[in-house]
């Protein structure tokens, strides 16, 4: 079965939860006997890269322009698509959805995988929001198959759209028992003894709420680690300022043992989030056993963490009285292993390759 990879800005080592997706399954699918390419876009991969293992990369042109970008890319990977022929072609997120239509037209398969309604991201403006609502209206609609992430976004297909949906989360891979800390404390941070937040620094983490809630703990021993790469922009500019003034520490981007170790050994996961879909972060965090302190949005309480491990999004002082009652809170690592076994049962990748295996068997037998 040949499958051809659509929404996706690259692979492997892209921060973003569609990226990690799409590394994830897609490996595992080709293990399965499926012959995948993933069409990346030209500033994420670099030139020479042609596969990452078994699956095959196709390196197209992409502007770095805000709603352009994955607008401009998703048409031309259609267009390739048509040439291709591939068996399926499936499509991630509802901005690179936009092209459904086109690809239906052109006689393919189309899969469409809605990660979230990304037009409530606080970054986007009129136009990309116009783009991403258009996208996720008509993915939805012409589509043969959809899969959604998340329950919550299952029952906006259906409500909005009227269309069924394959309920498929995304997956994680669990850490294990805690083991090194010498990355760690190259940071300055102590085992068991920070809290920490993994992700892209866009307005939508609310970093920033984070960082005020952390400097507003009288006489704590606890530090605040953020992870992630860190660009140019206001709000990252704004981000540095603040953490700088909070004594709060940032990492940059960190990936293999180092991000390992920051999840082993934290004491505490924080995502104070205003949008999420399924967040992978907050998944691995849990998947190392870390107790978890998140916004109560929609996609925070699909999750079903214990009710006071949630507060209001953009609420700063409840974040804070959560973070002194974490800080409180004694080590206890049964619970820590009992939280590994819950996500290692209840998000595995390989079932998810499996049901997405299935959904796209029963595209071409029908």
């Amino acid at each position: 079965m040949k499958v051809l990879v659509l929404g996706v800005r690259g692979i492997p080592g892209v921060p973003g939860g569609v990226e990690t997706h799409a590394e994830q399954l897609y490996s595992r699918l080709a293990a399965m006997g499926c012959r995948v390419e993933v069409v990346v876009r030209t500033p994420f991969v670099p030139r020479d890269a042609r596969t990452c293992g078994a699956v095959r990369l196709k390196r197209l042109w992409a502007p770095r322009v805000p709603g352009a970008e994955a607008l401009v890319h998703s048409v031309l990977a259609v267009l390739y698509a048509a040439v291709a022929r591939p068996d399926i072609v499936h499509i991630h997120a509802v901005g690179p959805a936009i092209v459904t239509p086109l690809a239906r037209l052109l006689g393919l398969r189309v899969v469409v995988t809605h990660h979230g309604p990304d037009y409530e991201r606080d970054r986007w403006g009129p136009f990309a929001r116009w783009v991403l609502r258009s996208g996720e209206r008509v993915g939805m609609r012409y589509s043969a198959a959809r899969i959604a992430i998340s329950g919550v976004i299952a029952t906006l297909i259906r409500s909005a759209h009227g269309r069924d949906a394959d309920l498929i989360p995304n997956g994680v891979v669990c850490g294990g028992p805690r083991t090194g800390a010498d990355l760690v404390r190259r940071f300055g941070l102590e085992p068991g003894r920070y809290f920490l937040q993994v992700g892209r620094f866009v307005p939508e983490k609310r970093q920033l709420d984070l960082i005020e809630a952390y400097r507003s703990l009288d006489r704590t021993q606890w530090k605040l680690a953020l992870v992630g790469g860190l660009g140019e922009d206001d709000y990252a500019r704004r981000v540095r300022a603040a953490a700088r003034e909070a004594g709060a520490v940032l990492t940059g981007m960190q990936r293999g043992t180092a991000l390992d170790q920051l999840y082993a050994n934290a004491g505490a996961f924080v995502l104070p989030s205003s949008h999420e879909g399924l967040p992978i972060a907050l998944l691995e965090a849990l998947g190392a056993g870390l107790p978890a302190i998140a916004s109560a949005i929609p996609a925070h309480l699909e999750i079903t963490l214990p009710r006071e491990s949630y507060f209001p999004v953009g609420d700063v002082p409840a974040l804070a009285a959560r973070l002194r009652e974490m800080e409180a809170v004694r080590p206890d690592e049964a619970a820590r292993v009992a939280r590994r076994e819950w996500v290692r049962r209840t998000y595995d990748w390989d079932r998810v390759a499996a049901q997405t295996l299935a959904v796209y068997r029963r595209l071409l037998a029908g």
